[in-house]
This record gives C-alpha cells, sequence and structure tokens, in this order.
C-alpha cells in the first residue's frame, strides 16, 4: 500500500512537473533569444544613426567614432558607397545573432553577436528549472512517504488490535488518527474488546466461583460416602448416610444452577417461605464430619421455628460458606445462632478464634482479598448470592468474628 501510494503521488508530481516545467522552459528561451536580438537590432540602429549624422556633417567615418557601441563579443561593419568597408570589434566565431539597418544614402550598418552569452543565459534557465523540478519532486517523495506512513500506520493497528483479540487480549488500544472512517473502525474495535473482556471476566469469574463452591460440599460428600463404605454392615446407618449423601448432591445442583443464573440473570428468582430449621439442620448434617475431624464443634443457638423468605439453597450454600470460612480461618466452637431483627431473621455464624484483622475489615468480601493464605473468593460469593436472594451479608465484629446472614421474614 504504502508503495502504491509513493508511486501514484509521484507520478501526479511528475506530470505536473512536466507540464509546467517543459512550457515555461520554450517560453524562457524564445524570451531570452528574442531579448538578445533586440539588443542587436538597437545596437545596428544606434551605429546607423551615427553613421548618418557624421556623413551629413561632412565629417570622415572610421571604426573609432562608433567604437564605443561596439559590446564585448559582438562585430559592426558599415558599409558607405564609395568608402572602404568598415569594421570595428573582433570577428564572431561561431554562431551569431545578426542586425543588419540599411540608411537613406545606401549605407548599410551589420551588427553581429556571439550566441555564447545567450546560450549561457539559456543554460542558466535550464538548470534553475531542473532544480526547481528536482526540489517539487523530492518535495513529493517526502509527501508521498509522510502520507503514506500516516494513513498505513491506522491499518497496521487496527490489524494488530484484530489479531489481540483473535489470541484473547482483549484490552482496547484507544488510539484515534484524524481520519474519521478509520477512526470509527477503531471505535467498534475497542467496544468490542470490551464486550469480549466483561465476557471473559464473567467466564473466568464463573470458572473460579464455581471451583470454590464445590470444593467443600465435594469433600463433604466424600468423606459421608467413605463412612457409608467404612459403616456397611449397618443398612440403617447406611441409609441415613445415603440420604444425606443424596441431600448434598442436590445441594451441588442447586449451586452450579445459582451461579449460572447469576452469570447470566442477575434478577432474583421467585423467592418462597421455608424452615429456617431445616437449612439448619441440613447444616449440621454436612458439616459433622469435617468437624469432628478436627475436634471442633458446631453449636446451634437462638430462635427456633422461624419461617424466612428466599432460597433453600441460596441460603444452604451461605451459610455454608460461613461455617467452612470459621473451620478454616477460626478456632474453638463455631456458634450458629439466630435471632429476629425488626423485619428480618439474623442467622449469625462466630467462632473463638483470633478474628478479622483490623486492616481488613469489611474488605473480606472483596475478591482476592484475604487475611490468610486462601483465594479470598467465598466470602465475595456468599455476599453476591445473598443480595442476589434479596438478604444480605454483614460482619458484625472482628473479634470475636461474627458474620450475619440478614434474610427476610416469612408472613
Amino acid at each position: 500500500m504504502k508503495r502504491r501510494m509513493i508511486n501514484s503521488l509521484l507520478g501526479v508530481v511528475l506530470v505536473v512537473v512536466a507540464v509546467f516545467c517543459v512550457p515555461l522552459a520554450l517560453i524562457e528561451k524564445q524570451s531570452i533569444v528574442s531579448a538578445a536580438n533586440d539588443r542587436v537590432d538597437a545596437a545596428a540602429v544606434r551605429v546607423l544613426g551615427l553613421v548618418e549624422s557624421r556623413l551629413a556633417a561632412g565629417e570622415p567615418v572610421t571604426g573609432e567614432k562608433f567604437a564605443a557601441q561596439v559590446t564585448d563579443g559582438s562585430f559592426v561593419l558599415v558599409d558607405i558607397p564609395g568608402q572602404p568597408l568598415i569594421a570595428a570589434g573582433r570577428p564572431v566565431q561561431g554562431a551569431a545573432l545578426t542586425a543588419t539597418e540599411e540608411g537613406a544614402s545606401g549605407e548599410t550598418v551589420t551588427v553581429m553577436q556571439s550566441r555564447e552569452a545567450v546560450d549561457h543565459e539559456i543554460g542558466n534557465m535550464l538548470l534553475l528549472l531542473g532544480v526547481v523540478a528536482l526540489l517539487a519532486v523530492q518535495a513529493a517523495v517526502a509527501l508521498a512517504v509522510w502520507q503514506a506512513k500516516r494513513l498505513a500506520r491506522p491499518l497496521t493497528d487496527l490489524a494488530e488490535t484484530a489479531e489481540r483479540l483473535g489470541s484473547g487480549d482483549p484490552r482496547p488500544r484507544d488510539r484515534r488518527y484524524g481520519v474519521p472512517e478509520l477512526d470509527r473502525v477503531a471505535e467498534v474495535l475497542d467496544a468490542s474488546a470490551e464486550r469480549i473482556a466483561r465476557m471473559l471476566t464473567a467466564e473466568r469469574r464463573l470458572a473460579a466461583d464455581a471451583s470454590h463452591q464445590l470444593r467443600t460440599p465435594l469433600t463433604a460428600l466424600s468423606m459421608r460416602l467413605e463412612e457409608i463404605t467404612a459403616l456397611a454392615e449397618d443398612p440403617g446407618t447406611v441409609r441415613e448416610e445415603a440420604a444425606i449423601g443424596l441431600q448434598q448432591v442436590e445441594r451441588l445442583t442447586d449451586v452450579v444452577q445459582r451461579l449460572l443464573t447469576n452469570q447470566r440473570d442477575r434478577s432474583s428468582p421467585a423467592a418462597v417461605g421455608f424452615p429456617l430449621d431445616e437449612v439448619i439442620k441440613q447444616q449440621v448434617e454436612e458439616w459433622g464430619p469435617p468437624l469432628r475431624d478436627s475436634g471442633r464443634r458446631l453449636v446451634i443457638e437462638g430462635l427456633q421455628g422461624a419461617h424466612v423468605t428466599g432460597t433453600p439453597g441460596t441460603l444452604a450454600q451461605v451459610l455454608a460458606t460461613l461455617i467452612e470460612n470459621s473451620l478454616m480461618h477460626g478456632a474453638g466452637t463455631i456458634t450458629l445462632r439466630v435471632r429476629r431483627s425488626g423485619s428480618s431473621i439474623v442467622a449469625e455464624v462466630q467462632d473463638e478464634g483470633a478474628g478479622v484483622p483490623p486492616e481488613l475489615g469489611n474488605r473480606v468480601f472483596e475478591r482476592a482479598v484475604s487475611g490468610r493464605n486462601s483465594t479470598g473468593i467465598g466470602l465475595a460469593v456468599a455476599r453476591d448470592l445473598a443480595e442476589a436472594d434479596g438478604g444480605r451479608l454483614e460482619l458484625l465484629s472482628l473479634q470475636p468474628p461474627v458474620f450475619a446472614l440478614f434474610v427476610g421474614l416469612s408472613r
């Protein structure tokens, strides 16, 4: 593209230079020759006038009398009837400009001037035109190269942007070039890059949330299956443990569905009323094995028989995240306390550990923020799930750590 643009502009300039310089050179050459002929004619007229004035006065006519009228490179011949031929100046060698004037008494004056000075002046004129044409061509080449780079660079940048989008780098470049058409293409590519970035972020967030939220339930389910294997001789216990395992599988399915729903549709599903005690009982059964293995215990306190509005799976997932957080980062007994606050039911989860560092505070709900060596995703996802279900998750106390889930009271 650059080569084509340079060649096109250079061709146009060469045509313009040729159309302009060739006629100008011919006109200037003719003007120089005409001016030289006029000078020779004027010299012949002056010499003839001098000769006639001398003859009219009866004075002799000699070459010295009109030698002052003879310029360098000129030669004058005066032919007077009845007198010898009079010459002044040096005879011209080679091409010459000639002018002849004839007087009333038959005298003839011939002036010859060498074309050397004329040819030199024509040469200077042609050289000047050539220099001007060369400068014009050089300026045209420089302009063509600059313009070609100016127009080719945006296309190169846009191609690189499209290539980056295809390779998975959706960062917009925010470059504009002062050309409306190219700027429009750049704007569309930047907008596409932003959309792709949002889509990739959502997909990566979904993958991170799903892996984090499924990790602990799958671990608990694995432990439950191990207990079933160990108690295979007791059919009643096996059935009970299997039923709990099936409940965990159902909750995992609900977690996956809920995560997908949050990613694709932020609107909350239709809420239902359900007893909070059932969800708490499920959590006690699910977290029993991990707590026993770690030498910890879960204590339930406070209000019983409360009915709340929301989604059972979502509430169970949020409580599971809080219990897991206490199990991983806390110490001692984990207390799940239920109380009423106005038109809401509050489920508080507390442990006897060191608590949340003061420099973190409510930042523990931000993604990638953690007071321990963890992912920093669990509490962020739990807050998102609670808000999507019409509730809210707050940190009531740093030391001891108290997390509170507020859900609507069913009427």
